[in-house]
């Protein structure tokens, strides 16, 4: 009988043995995907850390602190609470739930998420070619420093999966550092030199996009600008409708157009045809931009006309070329194609039957409907067959068809990315339990047409992101829009100005910080070159505001006016030492009662600008760098520039438009 039972012992050991065997072969734990080797965690921070098994518990070990955390798993989730200390570094995370994981090289810093459109997209080399690249690549090691790189994902539902490019984090080096986001490099580069802190970067920004697309569906309904476009991302029904009638909009929109185009005569292309008389047409070179080229600011259509010497006209052409946004090609009058999209290289065909020996006139019609327009690409475009080359580098007859301040405004519809709630759906949702310590943020030129609406988005996006991320507080420090397109003559309106102010009324948040780069940008591109300066600036806030560093961050920002007589007088904060940049004070204008602005003197009498203009003897409001493109100079000490500012609260041209 004792045999018996010491034998049933022995085999229910075995047995009890053997199924936990097969649980340690069949379990298997499963990460998000930016917890992998080389991230960073932050510093002094209880830091959630979670996954998937299919075992029946976890346990997790921190190897600086030796701790051991567990937690059961439940429909096959698992979550725990890391207590991290103060910077350091390299650790390991070993995940226990019957086969073990081990995350090396850990590291205990800051994490940053950078985000926003292009601009804080803008890689060191690719497309982005930054200045100095070469030299900044091949410099650019920086083991403390870990990179994480979000893929361009968009969702109509939040995602709990964040897709990311590399296998998760990497180490800082020339290899790793060539395609990430410059700016956000150059921020951490600052820290990293200047407080000996280890830096974890997440990166998730997408060029083109709009502010909409970052901001939760929850946060948006509160302000009903988007309900209908959130409505149709739930319903097929609803999206179909929307659809539709975006579709019967346009239609008649695109009706309009053609019937205010001065080169269209009922729906025939007037002005596509040889025997135009084209004399009195402006002369503009080809491939550019027309905005640089005494179009500054010009949205509508343009007609460009060439006459070509051909050789052989037996024989097909083929001809490539970008055009932005919507162009039509003739040749001799006789319609080859149209393309739609900014960055679709075009392909035409043109057949032998259109062309003569001898001269030939081409006709391009281009549409743009907001920022860059024109023929660009190819420096060397030219028409070619197999028998000759023709070049069509140089000087092109143009006159506008329409401008489109005389059309009705575009009928738009988000699609993709840029629907509401979008992007922060897949590429911030996913990540709102990694614990982060602030957000540099670099964005607008898209939501430019709506800034106006843009002083309810901002701060409705920075809320929205603080209360999902789980800090009130959580510090969120962003780029003003630099200088951009052609300078004006005259000052004017502006919707980059209006923009602008929308960004600088977002510093009445708490913990919150702007980096003005109006004097670091470029008329004719903008994307422009100096990211150093940049992520610099965003980092020299982050050191004042986050890491108590004496530094200087901000140049003078407006703060209140005064007037007596014909002098208006304005007062700043971060006034200590405000000066010009160089010689006299200039980008000042001022108005009276009519509205009218006219450029301005301005002089430094005791710390604040007085401002006054010998046309204007009763002054009621005051602008500065009130342009795309500015060129003021007032400063301070830090030799940072001043934000442009109004004093007025005169409806701008992006009022009305949502």
């Amino acid at each position: 009988m004792q045999l018996k039972k010491h034998l049933f012992k022995n085999m229910m050991l075995v047995l009890a043995l053997f199924i936990l065997s097969l649980n340690s072969v069949n379990a298997t734990v499963s990460l998000p995907s930016f917890f992998t080797d080389n991230m960073v965690l932050q510093q002094k921070s209880a830091v959630p850390f979670w996954g998937e098994s299919d075992g029946k518990s976890v346990t997790i070990i921190t190897s600086w602190d030796k701790k051991s955390y567990s937690s059961k798993v439940e429909n096959g989730k698992w979550k725990v609470i890391l207590k991290t200390p103060i910077y350091g570094g390299p650790y390991t995370i070993t995940i226990n739930d019957g086969s073990v994981k081990t995350l090396n090289n850990v590291l205990i810093g800051e994490v940053w998420l950078c985000s926003g459109q292009s601009n804080m997209e803008m890689p060191l080399e690719g497309w982005g070619k930054i200045n100095n690249y070469k030299e900044e690549i091949e410099n650019a090691n920086y083991p403390q420093i870990r990179l994480l790189q979000a893929e361009h994902i968009e969702s109509t539902l939040p995602l709990s999966t964040l897709k990311v490019q590399h296998d998760g984090w990497n180490v800082c080096d020339p290899k790793t550092i060539a395609d990430f986001s410059a700016t956000a490099y150059f921020f951490a580069r600052k820290i990293y030199n200047e407080k000996k802190i280890p830096i974890g970067l997440i990166h998730s920004s997408w060029g083109g996009t709009l502010i909409e697309a970052w901001t939760s569906s929850g946060a948006l309904t509160t302000i009903h600008d988007f309900d209908t476009e959130i409505k149709a991302m739930k319903s097929e029904t609803d999206n179909a409708a929307l659809l539709q009638k975006y579709n019967a909009d346009m239609a008649v929109w695109e009706k309009n157009l053609t019937a205010s185009d001065k080169g269209f005569s009922e729906e025939k292309a007037i002005w596509a045809t040889s025997n135009l008389d084209d004399s009195t047409w402006k002369i503009m070179k080809l491939p550019s931009f027309f905005d640089t080229n005494g179009l500054g600011n010009f949205d509508g259509v343009v007609w460009f006309r060439k006459k070509i010497t051909v050789q052989d006209n037996n024989v097909d052409f083929s001809l490539s070329y970008y055009a932005d946004d919507e162009d039509m090609i003739w040749v001799n009058g006789n319609y080859i194609g149209e393309t739609k999209g900014y960055n679709v290289e075009r392909h035409y065909t043109i057949p032998a039957k259109f062309l003569k020996k001898g001269e030939n006139t081409i006709t391009i019609r281009v549409f743009d409907g907001a920022g860059n327009g024109g023929v660009y690409g190819d420096e060397k475009i030219a028409l070619k067959s197999n028998k000759e080359t023709i070049s069509l580098v140089g000087d092109w007859k143009y006159n506008i068809g329409v401008d489109s301040k005389d059309l009705p405004a575009k009928p738009y519809l988000a699609q993709g990315q840029n629907r509401p709630s979008a992007i922060y759906n897949a590429m911030i949702s996913p990540i709102i339990d990694y614990k982060i310590k602030g957000v540099i943020w670099y964005q607008g030129e898209s939501n430019a047409e709506r800034a106006y609406q843009y002083q309810k988005l901002f701060p409705l996006l920075i809320n929205d992101w603080r209360e999902k991320f789980k800090d009130k507080n959580l510090p969120f420090f962003f780029v003003q829009l630099a200088n951009y397109k052609e300078q004006k003559q005259q000052p004017g309106d502006s919707d980059w100005a209006e923009l602008r102010e929308a960004q600088f009324k977002a510093l009445r948040l708490p913990n919150t910080g702007m980096a003005v780069t109006t004097d670091i940008g470029n008329g004719a591109d903008i994307h422009p070159k100096n990211k150093q300066d940049v992520g610099g600036r965003l980092a020299n806030i982050a050191l004042a505001k986050v890491y108590n560093t004496k530094i200087d961050y901000s140049g003078p920002l407006y703060k209140s006016y005064s007037i007596k007589q014909n002098v208006v007088t304005i007062d700043f904060d971060f006034n200590e030492n405000i000066k010009p940049r160089d010689n006299l004070l200039k980008g000042f204008s001022i108005a009276g009662s009519d509205q009218k602005f006219h450029w301005a003197d301005a002089k430094i009498v005791n710390g604040k600008v007085e401002v006054f203009a010998q046309g204007v003897t009763n002054p009621v409001a005051v602008r500065c760098n009130w342009a795309d493109n500015p060129d003021g100079n007032l400063t301070n000490a830090s030799g940072l520039p001043a934000s442009s500012f109004r004093t007025d609260v005169w409806a701008g041209i992006t009022q009305e438009k949502k």
